[in-house]
């Protein structure tokens, strides 16, 4: 079983969210990766919370199967020792805040290492009037235009998970894949920019189309669809169903098959997915009085004999527990500095290769071996603080 990534090295100088996400999916992968962190806590998210038998909720998720090296990078030696290691990497990313990594030295690696692929990941990426900002989650949707069609229409919302992180995260994976594809082709390394203001409007997608060339601003539709009808959460008797019809053929088979209703399957104003969208309110409502017969899983299994889209609204904990998951041995066990914990396999299934799952990493816990293969005395330089 060869691993995609192995003996590909990866030294990331990140904290947070983003870049930590890019290379925890390439140490799943099988690459090395080496985590630079504060010799003076480390990752910040490292005390986000401590949720997890101890450890942050944050760092558990993103930093699994990584070296944590601990040097202060504010020390001449510090940093050679980072570009000691770089030297012999194939892959260095960075989030640091906007001009730090130049500050830092660690702006030109390329002009010794031409082979190296460098990812530079930043909120808005470089030039403009907000190069120089700083750049969190929450800001980022806010600028993208995703605050602005999230949540109810009185009540704007932030997505509730990080997503311009995790845009950004990902597209900066890929484009490591990329960069090393090219490289393994060509012998070319590569400097790569990716900007988490840019991957979050690429999300926009539609919504942005809308807008440019519509000329109307996407309503913000809670749980419905501003394109299609029915499209929402429907009561039942002890809860409610998300139906989700987006097609005349599924609208036809849920009022017949599912709701025993066929009158609507010819009723004028619902025949088509148009004209149930401009006559949403009636359409939602004769839905929600038929819908309101069963209970949740009598509808559930109603809907899925019927092959009608639909699901039950899950909380948190539900979803630790999901059948499907369990049913697919979704699971596996990783180590933390307190406590081993479960941590969910990557969403990509290779027929012949399991995703490495290592464990995460305590702060400073590969210093003492990393400083001895960059070649320095380690000793020494632990003594002296410069690591830790």
């Amino acid at each position: 079983m060869t691993r995609p990534l192995d003996g590909v090295t990866v030294v990331a100088v990140e904290q947070a969210v983003a870049a930590p996400l890019a290379t925890r999916n390439l140490a799943d992968l099988g690459a090395r990766v080496i985590k630079v962190e504060r010799v003076d806590g480390g990752d910040f998210a490292r005390a986000y919370d401590h949720a997890v038998h101890g450890s942050g909720a944050h760092f558990v998720w993103l930093n699994r199967g990584k070296e944590s090296l601990a040097v202060d990078l504010k020390t001449d030696e510090g940093r050679d020792v980072v570009r000691r290691l770089v030297a012999k990497a194939d892959v260095f990313v960075q989030n640091l805040a906007p001009g730090a990594a130049e500050r830092l030295g660690f702006g030109d690696l390329r002009a010794d290492h031409p082979e190296l692929v460098v990812v530079n990941l930043s909120g808005f990426g470089a030039g403009g009037p907000m190069e120089r900002r700083k750049a969190y989650d929450m800001l980022i949707q806010a600028e993208a235009g995703l605050i602005a069609i999230t949540g109810a229409p009185d009540a704007p919302a932030k997505t509730g998970i990080p997503t311009a992180d995790i845009a950004s995260g990902m597209y900066c994976a890929q484009a490591v894949l990329a960069a090393l594809l090219r490289r393994w082709r060509t012998g070319e390394g590569a400097t790569i920019e990716v900007s988490m203001l840019e991957a979050t409007v690429e999300w926009m997608g539609y919504a942005l189309n809308t807008r440019m060339y519509a000329g109307t601003e996407p309503e913000r539709m809670g749980l419905s669809h501003s394109s299609i009808a029915p499209y929402d959460a429907f009561p039942t008797r002890d809860g409610q169903m998300l139906i989700g019809v987006q097609n005349d053929t599924g609208w036809r088979k849920l009022v017949t098959d599912v709701l025993d209703a066929p009158e609507l399957a010819d009723d004028p104003r619902f025949t088509t997915n148009v004209r149930r969208v401009a006559h949403r309110e009636e359409c939602d409502a004769a839905v929600a009085a038929r819908t309101s017969l069963w209970t949740n899983n009598e509808l559930d299994e109603r809907l899925a004999a019927a092959g009608v889209p639909a699901a039950q609204l899950k909380d948190v904990g539900q979803v630790a527990d999901h059948p499907q998951l369990r049913a697919r041995d979704r699971w596996r066990e990783v180590g933390t500095e307190f406590a081993h914990v479960d941590a969910l396999l990557p969403p990509v299934t290779f027929d012949d290769f399991e995703a490495c799952m290592g464990d995460v990493p305590a702060l400073g816990e590969h210093t003492h071996a990393l400083l001895v293969e960059s070649g320095v005395d380690a000793e020494d330089y632990l003594r002296r603080g410069i690591a830790r």
